[in-house]
């Protein structure tokens, strides 16, 4: 089959049959160790690390390779402290009005509730803003499959994150505008997700929770 110059050869790993079910189990095993955190220590995460986070994300595939997000990566005390309070207002109103019955009943479990701490003690917050288009000069152009693609994005940025030995949360105040005029992201751009990023306390806890297992979660077709 020919190709074009736009196309380069492709070098696949070359993994023994023993060889990838190890790294199946070893990954699986792994990640199956990540959990939200809500306890985050201040202690400091080096830039260079965030951008290869970032950076790694940013591998993950999109439709038309149009790549259609910007993340944004905040140490800035000041600012933090702004998108804490704007995040809080947010949540106390969802808290306190917003969230049905059910919502806040599910919610119980994780002893959540309208205040953010971690909004401003993690040393990095991480916004991930989604584009619906992009500007070519005055000239917008349409992307594909923007919220699969963002979405695929930050599962990968989560799973660097933990691989990283770093805890994160997905945090996503409703609504969550605030975020574009605070950080003065163009009109192309929507919040998708907001991550604290850090090391979690000495003291830390996690609620305890099962995972689905493999025949709630699977159904295969032989």
């Amino acid at each position: 089959m020919g190709h074009s110059e736009n196309f380069l050869p492709y070098t696949a790993q070359r993994l023994s049959k023993e060889e990838s079910a190890k790294r199946s189990v070893d990954f699986r095993e792994y990640m199956n160790q990540r959990r939200s955190i809500r306890f985050f220590s201040d202690k400091e995460v080096s830039e260079k690390v965030i951008e290869n986070l970032i950076m790694t994300a940013s591998t993950a595939p999109s439709g038309a390779h149009k790549q259609p997000w910007t993340f944004c990566a905040v140490s800035n005390p000041e600012l933090k402290v702004a998108i804490r309070k704007a995040a809080e207002e947010e949540e106390y109103k969802s808290y306190n009005g917003r969230m049905s019955e059910e919502w806040l009943d599910d919610l119980k479990p994780f002893g959540t509730d309208w205040k953010k701490e971690f909004l401003t003690v993690a040393p990095w917050l991480i916004i991930i803003f989604k584009k619906a288009f992009d500007y070519d000069g005055d000239k917008k152009r349409k992307n594909y499959y923007v919220n699969e693609s963002v979405g695929i994005a930050a599962g990968m940025l989560i799973s660097a994150i933990h691989n990283a030995g770093l805890v994160t949360l997905t945090h996503t105040p409703s609504p969550m505008n605030f975020l574009q005029k605070l950080l003065g992201r163009p009109d192309n751009e929507r919040p998708f997700l907001l991550l604290p990023i850090g090391y979690p306390t000495d003291d830390a806890v996690v609620p305890v929770l099962e995972r689905k297992s493999e025949s709630e979660v699977i159904q295969y077709y032989k």
